[in-house]
Parts: C-alpha cells; structure tokens; sequence
C-alpha cells in the first residue's frame, strides 16, 4: 500500500498486488496524509491523516501567511482508519489531539499513540503517551514523560510498549534511551540508562522478551538486542554507516523478518553510495547495484577523536582528492544542525556543500561536539544551559588537533553551518577571529527575540532550563547579538524567506549588527523557502558559500 497521485493531481491510496502484479487505487485523499499502517488481521489500514491541507505542513516547510486574526492553533493530524475493500475512510482519534507517531495493539482493538494538544509543530516537544480505542476513539492518558518520546511499539504479547525518550532537538531525529511501560499505564522503565549511544530505531522479538535496536553509535552505526528483564544490551553489528538515514532524518531504512534473523537494509557511506543488502545481521548479501557507476568526488574520510575539557570527542574528516600532506590546505568547519543531530556515514548528493567543498580543494571538518546524539544522553545534554560555550571549545579543539593531525592552514579557516550549525557560525564570529569566512544558514542571533518569532518555541525551554520571560540572563549569555561589536569576520548569512523554525528576522538582525560595525557581510533570502531548501536553493547555497569562502580564505 502507498500513497500517490491519479493524473489530475488527485492525492489518494493505492495497494499494489504483487502476485497479480497490478494496482489499484482504494480512496482519493482530500488531506495529507502519512504513515500507513495495516492492521494486525490485515483487513484495515490506519493512517496519520490532515483533512481539508493540502501541501506540506511540518516545521521544516514554508510558513504560511499570518494575516487578520492570529491565532495559537493548528489543523489537527488525527488517526484515520481505511477500508482497503469498501474505500470507507474514518477519522478516529478526536479533533483534540495531534497525533505524531502510533501503533496498532496486537488485537486490533487500540492504538498507542504519541499525541499533544494542537498546534502540531510546537507542542511535540510536550507530547504524552496515549492509548486510543480503534472502535470509538476513546482516549486514556498513559505517560506524561516530562521529555520527548519517539518510535512506540506495542510488545507481540499485548503487556508492554517500549518507546525512544530523551533530550531531542527536532521530531525527525529520534534519539535517546529506550523505555518500557505497563500497556494499561505506569512507571516507565529505562532499559539502556547509562549507553554511550543513542537508539534512533526498536521493534520487538516475537517472544516479547527482548528488542532489537538501531543506535547512531559515535558517528557510526550499532545494531543491538537488548534483553528487557535484565536490561542488557548487546552489540549484534558495528559499521561506519548510515543504513541509509539522511543527514537531518535518524531513522534508518531497515526491515527485518518475523523471527528477526534476517533483514534487509539500505547500506551507505562515505565511501560507497546507497543500495539495498538482504541477509543476517552483517552478513548481508547485496541485491541491487543501482549506484555501481557513481563515483566518488572526494578524497577520503576518517572518523577522528580529540579530547576537549573532561571528554573525548568524534567527528569526521573529509580530504579533498588533491590532498598532499608535504603542503597545507584549507579547510572549513561544518557545524551540523540540531543539535541534537549528528554526522554520521552518507553518501552526499551531487549538489551537496560537502562534495562542493571538497571539489574546490578544502578539507571538510564534521565534528560531533557536545549535545549530539551517539553518546548518550548525558553527552547529549551536555550543552544545557549552556550554548555557545562548552560545545564551542569543542569545537576550537577539534581545529587544534585536525591542524597536528593533517596540514591545514591556520589562516585559511572558514566556518559553516545550518540551523544550530548556523546559530554556531553566528557564535564563532563573535568569539574568535580564528576564521577568515563564515557561512551562517537559518542562525539565531538573539535567543530573547527568536522565543518570540518562532514558531516551536517549546523546544528551547528543554534546553535554557524555562522560558525566556523568566529567566532571559540565560538566554542573553548565548545570544551572538550581545556580542557583536568583538565580530571581524566576513560572514555570508542565508535563511528562507518563510522559515517557521529559524525565522528571517533573525538573519535580519545580526546583519544589521555586522553593517554597523563594519564587518565584510552578505544576506541572502530565498524566496518563498521553509527551513528546507528546494534541491535547486541547496545547489545555489553551496556554490554561494563556495564563492564566499574563495573570495575571504584566499
């Protein structure tokens, strides 16, 4: 079963039939719809369903318009049930709850679902546990985490639901501990307190005893079982990729057997592009060699440690092919977004900053500093209360070291980053003149002004410890614009014209610092862009930052 579109344009739900080898379309969609599901008995499919939006509607795309009345409010996804058979299409949950994630309970009868009050965007970051009655749309309250929670999955024998929780920065980079909780409700229980990864993926064994995890694992990738009674966890595979999760999406693409012996993946790196393997556990045979004539444009990659205040840090090193160590190179610092995100093995598209960078001679620097997944929780909330200070000497560190370590030029350093990672850029620049050229996508200048302008202010509260109103000193010690007469560096800023999450104004604001003071600076805006690019704005923003980092790193 999936979702597409008829000729006209139509959004509607069609089955394929692989044994007869044929498609049929059950229902045409009047919504945006997500997330089929069937039910356990195969006689219905349950759906995450919009009624009456059509087009994209998560925080990464577009805002729309505010005009008129503003309103705190939001079109509610809800749980729909399908008939494959008759096109029946029912709404279910009620119009009170969002619904972000759910399961069917082994019989049938009930759904667990991660829900919160609309609007959608915002409230994730406050979502409970809820079960819901796939007959009536009853509702009862299970778990108010007090955390984000991800992933629910209902144990084979009805008792249990396990689910992902902790510190997360965004709805689509699941990371955290994996929890289980009485299917009637109760005391969670954490089963990987204390792992020095972070699970982004579970499902259950057939016999309820244990589950089977996919962990983002010091800038790498784990498969683990983990034996719920006695909370053991162990490795089944270890491998620098990404199972062919995207930079910005943790979720894996693998599917495994009923009895969990054999899997299929999508395998990719940074040194072989995506395809699909099938077998046991790392043992996988590939299937398809779709990409066996892409090649790749870089050097090599290298997973690379330093030690930074108390910690050991990771991150990735990616060399240009013309890399000579008898000379020195450029290189700059790409700061992922988040930041509960991380870098981890992909294959970058042909557009993609890295390939752009590399290309063009310099050497690119991923580093996984404090606050990213893929070592724990307590790593993860290492820059609590805390931006732009213990994660930025992470990073200066790692400049440290890639400089002993490979011959890069100290006066041609350049920094770039997107979302947190332009926010981190912004901070840079006002910290240090280590730098010659900044690149600040979607950056926050001023933590007390973006509270206000955003539009999923709640996630910020998780990570300054409460709202800004009461206590805008920790916000204010993070915020670049305080800073901004200590900036020298030429600094490009790039933001969406419609960013919901990163909003324009703050773009505005800290290029109207940089003018003042006379600092070399650029604002881009692209028109009509979330906090998304189109492929075509991503291409034009790493040829932009290229030329930016040619013209001020020379």
């Amino acid at each position: 079963m999936f979702f597409g579109t008829d000729t006209s344009g139509q959004s509607a739900v069609y089955i394929a039939d692989v044994s007869a080898n044929s498609v049929r379309r059950t229902c045409f969609l009047n919504g945006e719809a997500a997330c089929l599901r069937w039910s356990p008995d195969g006689k219905t499919v349950g759906m995450l369903y919009t009624e009456g939006i059509v087009g994209a509607i998560g925080p990464l795309s577009a805002a729309p318009r505010d005009t008129g009345l503003i309103a705190d409010h939001g079109d509610p996804q809800r749980i729909a049930l399908l008939d494959p058979y008759t096109s029946d299409l029912r709404q279910v949950s009620p119009p009170s709850l969002h619904v972000y994630e759910f399961c069917w309970s082994p019989d049938g009868r009930s759904f667990a679902a991660i829900a919160a009050p609309p609007p959608g965007n915002n409230n994730w970051y406050t979502a409970d546990l809820y079960r819901i009655d796939a007959s009536s749309g009853a509702v009862a309250k299970l778990l108010a985490p007090g955390m984000q929670i991800s992933v629910p999955r209902w144990s084979p024998d009805g008792s249990q639901i396990a689910f992902i929780g902790g510190l997360m920065s965004d709805e689509s980079i699941p990371s955290g501990d994996i929890y289980v909780i009485p299917a009637a409700g109760g005391h969670p229980r954490n089963l990987t307190s204390g792992i020095h990864m972070s699970p982004c993926w579970l499902r259950w064994t057939n016999d309820s005893r244990g589950l089977q995890i996919v962990a983002v694992d010091s800038g790498a990738v784990t498969i683990a079982a983990v034996d719920v009674a006695s909370s053991t966890v162990t490795r089944i595979w270890h491998g620098s990729e990404s199972l062919g999760a995207e930079y910005g999406n943790a979720m894996p693409n693998i599917s495994l057997s009923n009895d969990g012996k054999t899997s299929a993946v999508v395998r990719e790196s940074f040194e072989n592009p995506p395809e699909l393997w099938t077998g046991p556990i790392g043992k996988w045979q590939q299937v398809t060699r779709l990409n066996s004539n892409v090649s790749r444009t870089w050097g090599h990659s290298m997973s690379v440690t330093w030690r930074s205040d108390s910690m050991t840090i990771q991150g990735w090193m990616i060399i240009p092919p013309n890399f000579d160590s008898t000379n020195v190179h450029p290189m700059v610092v790409d700061v992922h977004g988040g930041p509960a995100d991380a870098y981890w093995p992909w294959w970058p598209s042909a557009r993609s900053l890295l390939r752009v960078l590399t290309g063009a001679g310099y050497c690119v620097f991923l580093p996984n500093i404090r606050g990213s997944s893929g070592c724990g929780e307590s790593f993860v909330r290492g820059n609590v209360k805390d931006f732009g200070y213990g994660d930025f000497r992470d990073i200066l560190t790692g400049v440290d070291a890639m400089q002993k370590q490979f011959s890069i030029d100290p006066n041609r350093l350049g920094i770039i980053g997107w979302s947190y990672g332009g926010y981190m850029a912004m901070w840079a620049v006002t910290q240090t003149d280590r730098f010659r050229a900044a690149v600040a996508g979607a950056g926050i200048a001023n933590w007390l002004s973006y509270y206000a302008q955003n539009g999923i202010n709640r996630w910020a509260t998780s990570y300054f410890g409460g709202i800004v109103y009461d206590d805008p000193e920790t916000y204010a010690r993070s915020s670049p614009i305080n800073f901004i007469k200590q900036a020298k560096t030429p600094t490009l800023i790039v933001v969406g014209e419609s960013d919901r999450e990163c909003p324009a104004a703050q773009a505005y604001e800290f290029w109207t610092g940089l003018r003042h003071m006379g600092v070399k600076t650029q604002l881009y805006v692209y028109p009509s862009s979330g906090h998304a690019l189109s492929s075509q704005q991503s291409q034009d923003f790493s040829q932009r930052s290229l030329r930016w980092f040619n013209e001020n790193m020379r």
